[in-house]
């Protein structure tokens, strides 16, 4: 039988009883998707074994899955040939003499995952082959309903039906991609979005920020864009809308992206890591 456990915090909540490799009902399906909007941060603890296929089908339970991001190091998607184009691996694992994934081994910044573009993913849904032992390489997870509902009214007024430039200059980890050209905001590329976000789903009103690095709300000088972003960026990440997930091998842990920002620790170079990611095609914030 399922069970929902919250974590105590401002989000997150551990799922029990449940096995990705067994196929799930209509009405675990149904519970899982309720408590994904009640928490916003799901965790499958004791996922071995888990196939490719399992991990996809599983999945598809929550949408149509998206394609992964192609590596900036190799251009190509997918750890190896096997590997579908809807996993990606997240991994300082090298092969060769070259990386299997993403992300290495350094602190990942707060962020949405792809919202540089028009339709970012709607969720991300992560398994932990080979994690570190000693609980480094934590990920915190932001619930931006709260962090909105406790705006400032000011801050509240000022964003209010403003859109925001997502740039698609830096990598998660904040490192400018090959092809960046950094320094002004308003030429950066990337999807411009509303600052404040209705989700599809829960109707409620959430901050959408993205990224910090190169973000322009649109329409105003540099300057006062950077003031208010500065604002809204220091208040949402407060500890009080943060819980923090420390992995162990099997965890599956699944985000909704919409509402919802993460970040990841720095960890040890000499300690292992291997992840497989998919997510959920969204659609355009509005």
């Amino acid at each position: 039988m399922m069970q929902i456990i919250p974590s105590g915090g401002p989000l997150g909540a551990e799922v029990a009883g449940i096995d990705m490799r067994h196929p799930l009902d209509a009405g675990e399906v149904a519970e899982l998707k309720q408590a994904w909007n009640d928490h916003l941060v799901l965790v499958l603890r004791g996922q071995f074994d888990v196939s490719l296929d399992d991990h996809m089908t599983f999945s598809r339970h929550f949408g149509e899955l998206a394609l992964s991001p192609p590596s900036p190091v190799t251009g190509k998607r997918g750890e190896y040939e096997n590997v579908p184009p809807e996993i990606a691996v997240v991994s300082n694992i090298e092969k060769d003499g070259k990386p299997i994934g993403a992300l290495g081994t350094a602190d990942v910044k707060w962020h949405t995952d792809s919202s540089f573009f028009d339709i970012p993913p709607a969720g991300g849904l992560l398994r932990a082959i080979e994690v570190p032992e000693d609980g480094s390489g934590a990920t915190s997870f932001l619930n931006l309903y709260r962090a909105y509902e406790t705006l400032a009214d000011d801050l509240k007024s000022r964003i209010a039906g403003k859109l925001c430039n997502h740039s698609a200059n830096y990598d998660s980890s904040g490192r400018p991609y090959p092809y960046a050209e950094t320094g002004d905001p308003t030429k950066s590329p990337g999807a411009r979005h509303p600052l404040v976000r209705t989700h599809p789903e829960t109707g409620r009103k959430c901050l959408f920020l993205g990224r910090r690095l190169d973000a322009w709300i649109v329409g105003l000088p540099v300057d006062e864009s950077e003031e208010v972003l500065d604002a809204v960026w220091d208040h949402a990440t407060s500890d009080e809308f943060s819980w923090t997930h420390k992995w162990l091998n099997g965890d599956m842990v699944m985000w909704d992206n919409r509402c919802v920002m993460h970040r990841r620790d720095a960890f040890d170079p000499s300690l292992r890591r291997h992840m497989q990611r998919t997510q959920i095609v969204g659609t355009q914030p509005v």
